[in-house]
C-alpha cells in the first residue's frame, strides 16, 4: 500500500492573483503529485519555465515538470477547455501523460455557460459556467467526469502517495463563506478544502499563504469601487504591475494592502508560511502605503514598510504557528 509522507498546500490569502503559480512552480520538483483542489477554468496560473511564460487555467502546475498532476473531485471541468489546454501544453513540448481528473469532478455544460452569461453579469463572474455547475452538483443532478466517455483515459485512480503539493484557485476573500457575498466564487478556497482530494488533515505539513504587497481584485466588488481607477498612485501601480487577469484579460482594480484583512485571513486559514510578492513594483513606483487598523499609513521606503508588516503580523496573528514571512521580488512583473 502506498503511503502519504506529507501534504503541503499553496493558497491565496486575498482576492486571487497573488502569484500562487510562481510559488507552486518553484516548489514542484520536491513532490510526487501536484493537485488542484477547487474551482475550474475561471482561474489562471502564470508559470515561467526556462524563462518562457506559460498560462494554465485548470491543469495543475506539475505538468511542466513531468509530475503527476491531478484535478480533484471538488473541481469543475469544461471538457472542451480541458482538451484545448492539453493541446496547448503538447504544442509547447510538455508531456501530458501524467494529467488526471478525479472521477467525481463535475462537468460544466454549455447550458451552465449560457445561464452564467445571462444571470450573473451583475456579479462580475468570468461567465465560464462555474456557479451553475456547482449549483447542479449540490442539487444532486450534475454530471461527473466518470460519466463522460471522452475522459476515460484521464480518470484518476484516487490513490495518493509520497509528497503531495496542493494548489488552490482564487483566494480567501473570494471564498463562498468568507468573501464579500454574493461577490464571491462558487467554491471554498480555504486550504482545508484540499482534504477533499482524499487525505486526512493530519498529513498537512505546511500551509503556504500568498499575497501581494498591494491588493488587487478582478470583477465586481463594492469593496473595490470603480473610482479606485481614478487614483493616480493606484493607476500607476496597476500599470507597472501589469495587473491584467490571466483568464479574462480584464484590468484588475488596485488598492493599497489591507493588513487587517490579511491578518484575518492568516488566522482563519492557519497558514504557517507567507509569501508576499511584487515588492519590486512598489519600489519602481516609489509608493509605500498600507491600511492598518482602519488607517492609511505611509512609509518612506520598502525596508520600513516590510519591518512594520512583520511586526504587526507577529503581534496580531497566531505567530506560534508562523514559520516564515518571505518578501518576493518576482521578475517580469508577474
Amino acid at each position: 500500500m502506498n503511503k502519504i509522507n506529507y501534504v503541503d498546500i499553496v493558497f491565496g490569502l486575498c482576492w486571487g492573483d497573488e502569484g500562487k503559480g510562481k510559488v507552486v512552480s518553484s516548489l514542484c520538483y520536491a513532490y510526487d503529485i501536484v493537485c488542484r483542489f477547487n474551482g475550474g477554468n475561471n482561474a489562471g496560473h502564470t508559470i515561467y519555465f526556462n524563462n518562457i511564460k506559460y498560462k494554465t487555467h485548470l491543469i495543475p502546475s506539475g505538468v511542466f515538470y513531468g509530475i503527476k498532476s491531478v484535478i480533484g473531485p471538488n473541481c469543475v471541468v469544461n471538457v472542451k477547455s480541458f482538451f484545448e489546454e492539453l493541446k496547448y501544453l503538447k504544442e509547447n513540448g510538455f508531456n501530458t501523460n501524467n494529467v488526471f481528473i478525479s472521477p467525481n469532478a463535475h462537468i460544466i455544460t454549455e447550458e451552465h455557460i449560457d445561464i452564467d452569461k445571462e444571470k450573473n453579469k451583475h456579479l462580475g463572474t468570468t461567465s465560464k459556467g462555474i456557479g451553475p455547475c456547482y449549483t447542479d452538483k449540490v442539487s444532486r443532478k450534475g454530471i461527473q467526469a466518470k460519466d463522460i466517455p471522452e475522459l476515460k483515459d484521464y480518470l484518476w485512480d484516487e490513490k495518493l502517495y509520497g509528497n503531495i503539493l496542493c494548489e488552490g484557485a482564487q483566494g480567501f476573500r473570494l471564498d463562498i463563506d468568507y468573501g464579500n457575498y454574493p461577490y464571491v466564487t462558487s467554491s471554498s478556497t480555504l486550504p482545508y478544502m484540499a482534504c477533499s482530494l482524499g487525505f486526512s488533515p493530519i498529513y498537512i505539513r505546511q500551509i503556504i499563504g500568498c499575497a501581494k504587497i498591494y491588493d488587487t481584485r478582478s470583477g465586481v466588488d463594492p469593496d473595490f469601487p470603480q473610482d479606485l481607477h481614478n487614483n493616480k498612485e493606484l493607476k500607476l501601480i496597476a500599470e507597472i504591475g501589469n495587473e491584467v487577469g490571466v483568464t479574462t484579460g480584464r484590468g484588475r482594480i488596485v488598492n493599497y494592502l489591507n493588513l487587517d484583512k490579511l491578518i484575518e485571513a492568516i488566522n482563519i486559514s492557519g497558514c504557517n508560511n507567507i509569501v508576499i510578492s511584487k515588492c519590486d513594483i512598489l519600489e519602481k513606483v516609489d509608493i509605500y502605503k498600507l491600511f492598518y487598523k482602519g488607517q492609511l499609513l505611509k512609509y518612506y521606503n520598502m525596508d520600513s514598510m516590510k519591518k512594520d508588516i512583520i511586526n504587526n503580523l507577529l503581534i496580531s496573528t497566531d505567530s506560534l504557528n508562523l514559520e516564515r514571512i518571505i518578501f518576493s521580488y518576482i521578475p517580469n512583473g508577474i
